[in-house]
C-alpha cells in the first residue's frame, strides 16, 4: 500500500521529564511526521467511506438527495454554471469507406475554438435510427514523427465492431491525447497547482466534451437518440461514468477499468498512477461511489480485470456493493452489473466481449452470441482530422479559460455593505474552499500541554504541544524575558520553511536541549544575540509556531512523493495549504488556551502570509498583522481549494484590513 509505504521504521522515544532548566533533558520528539500523515490520510478517508450515501434507506430517501448530488457533480467538475451551448460548427474533413459501414472523420467545437476531433462509424443498408455509442478513449497515444493521431486510432477496432453489429458509433479524442494535444498532467508532473486554486480539472473538460458529443449525435439521422450509450476504458471508463452521472440521456452505460473508491486512491496510493482527468475537485467531499449510483437506475456494468494495479478490485467491489442498494431501491438489480475478467490493466478481449453483451441486451434486446471479435480495420493517417491544426485552437491552454475566475474585486462602499461581504464571504470560504476543515465534532480538543521550559541569558524558553486536530500534533515555541508575569502582548511568528531553518538556529543556541526539533541546522550566535535584544527589556511575548509539514512536523520523502501527498489532500476535499490554515487557526486557540494573549499580533511572510490573512478573517481579538511579501494573487499560491472561483487575494486582505492593523511590505 503506498500510502502507507510512507511511514519509515517509527522509532519510539521515551518522553523525557519537563526541564527547568534548558541543560537537563532533550525536549521529548513529536511523533514521526510519515507515520503520522499515513494515519491522517486513513482515518480522513475513513470518514468520507462513512458519509457516503449515508441515512439513505429508500428510495424516497435517494430522490430527496439525487438532484442535489447532481448539482454538487456538474459544480466539481468546473461545470457549474453550465457553460453556454454555442455552435457546434461541426465539420466532416474526410470518409473512409468499409464493406461493411463507413467512417467519418470531422470535427465540432464543444465551446468557441475547443475542438473536438471524432470518427463517427456508421453501419451500412441501415433501414432506420440505430442504437447509437459514444465511445470515449483512454490514455492510448498514436503518434508518429512528432505527429498525434489521436487516441481514436489506438481505440478504432471499437468503433468498428459496434458498427458493424449495427450501432452508429461516435469515438471521440480526449483533451490530452487528441490531435490538437492539451494537458491532462497540471498537478501531476507542471506543478499547476493554481488548477485547484480555479477549481479547474480536465475530467470536467472531458465531460463537457461528451455532453456536447450527444448534442451532435441528436443531430444525425442516423442516431437513435432514446438509445445512447457510453463507454471506454481506464480514462474513458472514467468520463463514461461522468457523462452517464450527468446527463440521462445515456441509457446504458459501461465504464471499463476506470472505477474505484477512495481507499484505493488515497490510502492504497492509486492515485500515483493517476493524471488529473481521473479526478473531480472534491468540494464536496464525496466518495466515489456515489457517481455511480447517480446512473440509477439505467443499466450500468462495472467492468474491471482482477490484477489491475490502478483499479484494484477490491476497491471496485466496494464500490459496486454500495451502489447496489441504490439499484435495489428501484428493484432493479438486474440493470447493474459487476464484471471481472483476469488481467492487468489492458484492453482486453474479454473486458470488451462482456461490454458488448451488455449493449447487445439493453439497447437491442439482443442475447445471441458475440461474433466475430474487435478488429482494427484502418491506419492511424485513414482517421486523421486535420491537415492542419486551426490556429485559433484553445485545446493546447483550455486550463487557462474553462473555468471563470471571480470578477475583480470593488470594495464596498458603506459600513453595512462591508458587514454583508464579510458574512457572504466567510460563508462562501466554509462552503467552497474550507469545507474540508473538522467539523466542531471532529476537531477534538487542543490538548495544550507544556513539554518544556528553560532560561539563558536573560530569556525565557516555554515549549507546548497542541493538537490542530486527530494526527496532526504541532508545537508552539514562546519567548519572553526571565522574570516575566503577564505579557501585555504577543506576536505570533507563523513559520515557512525557510523561517523555520532560521528560528531553529536561533533556538538551539540558546536551548541546545531543542536539538531534537533543530535537526541539521548548525547554532547561530549572532541571531540569538538579535533575539535577546528584541525581547529583554520589553513586555511583549514572542510565539513561534509551524503549520504541518513544516519544521519538526517536515515529511522525509523525495519531491515525487510530496506532490501525491498534495494531490491526496485535493482528493479529500482539501489541498495542504488549506489544512495549514487551519492550523494557523488552531495554534492562535493555543495561544488564548494558555494565557496572556488578549492584545495579539499575526506575523508571517510570503504564501504564509496570505494563510495568516484567511486564518484571521475566522478568528476574533486579532489586533495587528504584520505581513512580509505579501503575493498579490493566488496564481503561485497558497492553493486553496477553489478560491478564484470567488475570492481574489485583495479581497481577503481588505476584509482583514477592517478587522486589525495590517502592514505589509
Amino acid at each position: 500500500m503506498i500510502c502507507r509505504l510512507l511511514r519509515p521504521f517509527v522509532v519510539l522515544l521515551a518522553c523525557a521529564c519537563v526541564a527547568a532548566a534548558c541543560r537537563s533533558a532533550e525536549i521529548p520528539p513529536l511523533p514521526d511526521a510519515n507515520a503520522m500523515l499515513a494515519d491522517y490520510f486513513e482515518a480522513e478517508t475513513a470518514r468520507l467511506r462513512d458519509r457516503c450515501m449515508a441515512g439513505i434507506g429508500s428510495l424516497d430517501d435517494w430522490k430527496a438527495r439525487r438532484d442535489t448530488y447532481r448539482a454538487q457533480l456538474f459544480e466539481m467538475l468546473g461545470l457549474d454554471p453550465l457553460p453556454e451551448k454555442t455552435d457546434l460548427s461541426p465539420v466532416i474533413t474526410g470518409k473512409i469507406e468499409h464493406e461493411q459501414f463507413v467512417v467519418e472523420n470531422l470535427h465540432f467545437q464543444s465551446r468557441p475554438h475547443l475542438y473536438v476531433t471524432a470518427n463517427l462509424y456508421i453501419p451500412r443498408n441501415l433501414d432506420g435510427p440505430a442504437p447509437t455509442i459514444l465511445y470515449v478513449c483512454g490514455h492510448g497515444a498514436v503518434k508518429k514523427d512528432g505527429v498525434s493521431y489521436g487516441n481514436k486510432a489506438g481505440y478504432q477496432h471499437h468503433g468498428a465492431w459496434f458498427a458493424r453489429h449495427g450501432y452508429v458509433c461516435l469515438i471521440i479524442d480526449s483533451v490530452q491525447l487528441g490531435e490538437i494535444e492539451g494537458i491532462h498532467h497540471g498537478t501531476y508532473r507542471y506543478d499547476m497547482w493554481w488548477w485547484n486554486n480555479r477549481g479547474y480539472t480536465p475530467a470536467g473538460a472531458e465531460a463537457w466534451n461528451c455532453i456536447r458529443a450527444l448534442d451532435y449525435l441528436e443531430t444525425r439521422p442516423e442516431a437513435d437518440a432514446s438509445r445512447f450509450g457510453v463507454t471506454g476504458r481506464s480514462g474513458g471508463g472514467a468520463y463514461s461514468w461522468w457523462i452517464a452521472a450527468l446527463d440521462e440521456r445515456i441509457k446504458v452505460a459501461v465504464p471499463v477499468a476506470g472505477i474505484t473508491d477512495l481507499q484505493n486512491h488515497v490510502v492504497d496510493g492509486t492515485v500515483e498512477g493517476h493524471c488529473d482527468c481521473m479526478f473531480f475537485l472534491n468540494t464536496h467531499r464525496w466518495d466515489y461511489p456515489l457517481v455511480a449510483a447517480l446512473v440509477a437506475p439505467r443499466p450500468l456494468l462495472l467492468s474491471n480485470s482482477d490484477k489491475d494495479s490502478i483499479f484494484p478490485l477490491d476497491g471496485v467491489y466496494r464500490t459496486y456493493r454500495k451502489v447496489r442498494d441504490i439499484y435495489g431501491f428501484y428493484n432493479v438489480p438486474r440493470s447493474l452489473g459487476l464484471n471481472i475478467t483476469e488481467g492487468p490493466h489492458k484492453d482486453t478481449q474479454e473486458l470488451r466481449i462482456h461490454a458488448f453483451v451488455w449493449f447487445n441486451r439493453f439497447l437491442k434486446g439482443d442475447e445471441s452470441l458475440i461474433d466475430p471479435t474487435a478488429e482494427r480495420c484502418f491506419e492511424p493517417e485513414q482517421l486523421k482530422v486535420f491537415k492542419e491544426l486551426p490556429a485559433d485552437q484553445i485545446n493546447a491552454h483550455v486550463h487557462e479559460t474553462f473555468v471563470p475566475a471571480a470578477p475583480p474585486f470593488e470594495p464596498p462602499t458603506s459600513d453595512e455593505q462591508w458587514k454583508q461581504l464579510h458574512d457572504d464571504s466567510l460563508e462562501i470560504l466554509r462552503s467552497k474552499c474550507f469545507n474540508g476543515w473538522p467539523r466542531e465534532d471532529e476537531a477534538g480538543g487542543l490538548n495544550t500541554r507544556r513539554v518544556f521550559s528553560g532560561r539563558n541569558r536573560g530569556l525565557q524558553l516555554e515549549v507546548y504541544d497542541f493538537q490542530s486536530q486527530p494526527n496532526v500534533p504541532l508545537r508552539l515555541y514562546i519567548v519572553k524575558r526571565s522574570g516575566l508575569g503577564l505579557p501585555r502582548g504577543l506576536t505570533l511568528a507563523v513559520l515557512d520553511q525557510d523561517s523555520w531553518d532560521d528560528w531553529a538556529s536561533t533556538l538551539l543556541t540558546g536551548w541546545p536541549a531543542m536539538a531534537t526539533d533543530a535537526g541539521t541546522v548548525e547554532p547561530n550566535e549572532a541571531r540569538f544575540g538579535e533575539l535577546r535584544e528584541m525581547i529583554r527589556g520589553g513586555d511583549r511575548a514572542f510565539a513561534f509556531v509551524t503549520p504541518r509539514g513544516v519544521g519538526p512536523t517536515a515529511w522525509i520523502v523525495e519531491p515525487k512523493k510530496l506532490i501525491q501527498i498534495r494531490r491526496r489532500f485535493m482528493l479529500l476535499g482539501q489541498t495542504l495549504d488549506g489544512m495549514r490554515i487551519w492550523d494557523i487557526r488552531r495554534a492562535m486557540a493555543a495561544v488564548r488556551d494558555i494565557g496572556g494573549a488578549d492584545r495579539l499580533t499575526l506575523q508571517a511572510s510570503g504564501e504564509t502570509a496570505a494563510m495568516a490573512v484567511y486564518a484571521s478573517l475566522f478568528e476574533d481579538g486579532i489586533e495587528a498583522m504584520e505581513l512580509h511579501t505579501l503575493p498579490e494573487s493566488h496564481r503561485n499560491g497558497p492553493i486553496i481549494l477553489n478560491v478564484e472561483r470567488y475570492f481574489s487575494m485583495d479581497r481577503a486582505t481588505a476584509l482583514a484590513a477592517r478587522r486589525c492593523r495590517l502592514t505589509t511590505d
